[in-house]
Order: structure tokens, then sequence, then C-alpha cells
């Protein structure tokens, strides 16, 4: 497969933008495989029988990219910490609409022992991790937004601080707090 530049991306994106709907055609088959990569990350990290699907997932966020045509992408890597972030929202939500459906919502109560039903946890909770993330933006939303780029994003610490405007080291020291502040606010809230 052929490596496609960063600026190609970029470009695609900004004619994208400016209403070429070609550029779109174009930009799919570039973008795709990081994409679907993003949303493995996020679907690896979720509890094991978890009804959404890394493809699902994909689908969605491309369903809400695609309406996104406006948003002004700074470049190839800001337009996929974009998607890290939709595709955050995206299993938020989800997963909210599913503590609705165990709280009553349309759903007909079944009685089972869920003592022999197994349920590993394989990572944070995605509602309790959004909302101590939620939390963090409010006490520092640059510590906020390095651990949604690096976390969720996928990205390096060198992409993260050219996506932020911010130095190297300054990426480095928000991601030590953040990870830190975010241990502690999960631990506190009995999350972990």
């Amino acid at each position: 497969m052929k490596e496609h530049s960063p600026k190609e991306v970029t470009q695609l994106l900004n004619a994208w933008r400016g209403g070429d709907q070609a550029a779109l055609n174009r930009l799919i088959p570039l973008i795709h495989d990081e994409l679907h990569r993003l949303a493995h990350i996020y679907m690896v990290r979720e509890r094991v029988g978890h009804t959404l699907q890394t493809t699902a997932l994909l689908n969605e966020a491309y369903l809400r990219l695609v309406d996104a045509d406006q948003v002004p992408f700074q470049n190839r890597t800001h337009f996929f910490a974009i998607s890290a972030n939709l595709m955050r929202r995206i299993l938020v939500d989800f997963a909210r609409s599913r503590g609705y459906q165990k709280r009553g919502g349309n759903i007909v109560k079944v009685e089972c022992d869920e003592g022999r039903i197994p349920a590993p946890n394989r990572g944070a909770d995605v509602v309790a991790l959004d909302e101590a993330l939620n939390a963090l933006a409010e006490f520092d939303e640059r510590e906020a937004k390095v651990v949604e780029l690096r976390f969720f994003g996928g990205l390096n610490e060198e992409e993260t601080a050219e996506t932020l405007g911010v130095s190297l080291r300054t990426v480095q020291r928000d991601w030590m707090l953040a990870k830190a502040w975010l241990l502690r606010e999960m631990r506190a809230g009995g999350r972990e």
C-alpha cells in the first residue's frame, strides 16, 4: 500500500472543507486505515462482549465526520485528534444509552443469576473516565486535551505538542500530571 504524505491529507481536508466533494472521495481511502486503527484501540479498551464493534464505531464516526465538513481542520494530525474525540463521544453516548436501558428503558426485565455470568473488567468504565476527564478539563483544559490526544487519539508526544502548539516538555509534564490526577479522581469516585 502506498504511503501518503500528511501534506496530501491536509490538502484534501482543506479542499473538502471548501466544498469539493471529489476531495472527500479521494480522502477516504487515505484516512480509512488510521481511523480503523483508532476505532480498534477504543474497542480493545472496552469490556468483553461490548455490542458495538470496531466497524460500527468507524461507520458512525464517518457519518458524523461527513456532517462536520465545515470544521476548520488545521492539518492531518488535527483531523485525527478530532476523529478520536468524536469516537470517544460515540462510545460515551452508547454507554449512557445502555445505562438507561439497564435502569428500565424499553426493556422487558428478565431475572438471571448474575453470579454465573463472567464479566471481566478490561479497563476503566468509559462513562466514568469521560466524567473524570471532563472534571480535569474544568481544572486544566490543556492537560485534559493532552490525555484525549494521547490516550484516545493515539498521538505520540510530538504529534500532541504539534496539535496543541506547545513544547514537547509541556506535553510530557501535562501527561504525567493528568494521569496522576485522573487516577486519584477515579479512585476517589470508586470507579477504578
